[in-house]
């Protein structure tokens, strides 16, 4: 797939390991790319998920256009493919500065990586991906780093197979990806369940239930708007008023006790990538649902791991492992430090097959990517501690 990776040498500037990972990405086939620093801040907010608001740098332009300084490489390295009307399969890489709001940490900070999009052998293509993620690893000196894994479409078909409203499916597939995720699925809107909050909005929430959602959108707008209110942390009229939609469509009713059992035991399944599949096909038999199509992918993707050399034991699989960005739609992953010297990981990437046509492409576009975060990396040549 790649050329050979470079013995590390960990006395070497950090600069010079950085660039040894860019040439690395090269000599794979990945062409770089420069997208801007300056982005239009509703693509992320639309694409990236609440999660990433709050960590947001926000401006504008003079015509008034929110802008922001780019929390993530990916969105912006998606956009230029688009813009630039690249010839698919494209295969990309990027390095330079993102931004976010991280505490005490830096707002700023480096991250390198790559981006395929348009490939149609899509679990050869994830193979790769994890396989060039672990390569990366060891240009820093870590040979056998902590790997992750999980993978949202499993989820999202066994959604699909249960019988959901549209609203729980959104909430369930939005707690997925955020690692909100509980095996305990009962109503918590009503009655001893309800919380404070649900309880001050408990008769609006009635009174929208089951009203026509043209009819209530522009109410709860209208309402809004008498008000002066024109955004509430971040979110416009418009978002609040969906929210509100929303939470009348969840309290109409809870996930049913056979629903509800079939998720908690799908949830609780983790380990190597083969025993899960096998608890996951069992699980699928006995509660009478097709997850055919999704577990095939699976196992394709476990056999192309085996034929890069990633040693499935290694391999931590779990079902309720996601990342906390909307956009992945199939496998997602995580590499850490198995001595903890990084607190995060170290490259993560996923699936998101979905991103380039929310962004405006004529078809489905098959993406699949990682990120490497170069400040983590460079802690490895931290000594580990006795005993870690």
């Amino acid at each position: 797939m790649s050329a050979a990776v470079p013995a590390p040498n960990l006395t070497q500037d950090p600069r010079l390991l950085e660039e040894a990972l860019v040439a690395h990405f090269d000599a794979a086939g990945f062409r770089r790319v420069h997208p801007p620093i300056l982005q239009p801040a509703d693509v992320f907010l639309d694409l990236s998920g609440e999660s990433i608001r709050r960590r947001m740098y926000f401006t504008s332009d003079a015509q008034g256009r929110e802008l922001c300084l780019r929390p993530d490489l990916t969105i912006p390295v998606a956009r230029a493919v688009l813009e630039e009307d690249m010839p698919l399969p494209a295969t990309v890489s990027y390095l330079g500065p993102v931004f976010r709001f991280r505490g005490t940490a830096p707002g700023e900070f480096l991250q390198a990586g790559v981006e395929s999009f348009g490939r149609p052998d899509l679990e050869a293509a994830d193979a790769e991906m994890l396989a060039l993620g672990l390569e990366v690893c060891a240009i820093y000196g870590l040979d056998t780093p902590e790997i992750r894994l999980g993978d949202v479409g499993l989820f999202s078909a066994l959604l699909d197979a249960l019988p959901l409203a549209p609203a729980q499916r959104r909430r369930l597939m939005k707690d997925f990806g955020q690692g909100r995720i509980s095996t305990d699925f009962r109503r918590k809107t009503n009655g001893q369940e309800s919380g404070p909050a649900e309880a001050r909005h408990a008769g609006v929430l009635a009174a929208l239930n089951g009203a026509d959602p043209e009819a209530a959108r522009a109410l709860i707008t209208d309402l809004l708007s008498i008000a002066g209110i024109s955004t509430v942390g971040g979110r416009s009229v418009t978002e609040i008023a969906e929210r509100f939609l929303e939470q009348a469509e969840l309290d109409a009713g809870g996930v049913s006790d056979e629903a509800a059992e079939i998720l908690s035991r799908y949830l609780a399944i983790s380990g190597e990538p083969d025993e899960a599949s096998a608890r996951m096909r069992a699980l699928a038999q006995e509660a009478g649902i097709d997850l055919s199509a999704a577990l095939k992918q699976f196992d394709q993707r476990a056999g192309f791991f085996t034929a890069l050399g990633v040693d499935l034991s290694a391999v931590r699989f779990s079902t309720a492992f996601g990342r906390p960005l909307d956009y992945y739609s199939g496998m997602v992953f995580e590499l850490h430090d198995p001595a903890g010297r990084a607190d995060g990981p170290l490259v993560a990437g996923g699936r998101y097959d979905k991103l380039l046509g929310r962004l405006g492409a004529s078809e489905t576009v098959p993406g699949i990517g990682l990120a490497a975060w170069l400040e983590r990396l460079a802690l490895l040549e931290t000594p580990v501690q006795e005993g870690a």
